[in-house]
């Protein structure tokens, strides 16, 4: 059991995003309005 745990693990450090995901990211924060009522925040997505 104990060297399952000592074991070294191939990592990879170069952990790159997809095009599509970035683009989706971006596509959402510009749809999304953040407005201001009250006291309260209310998060408005337009889409």
């Amino acid at each position: 059991m104990a060297k399952l745990y000592t074991e070294e693990k191939n990592v990879t450090t170069d952990m790159y995003p997809k095009k599509e995901t970035i683009d989706f990211i971006l596509s959402y924060s510009k749809a999304l309005k953040i407005v201001q009522v009250g006291t309260e925040k209310m998060e408005l997505h337009s889409n």
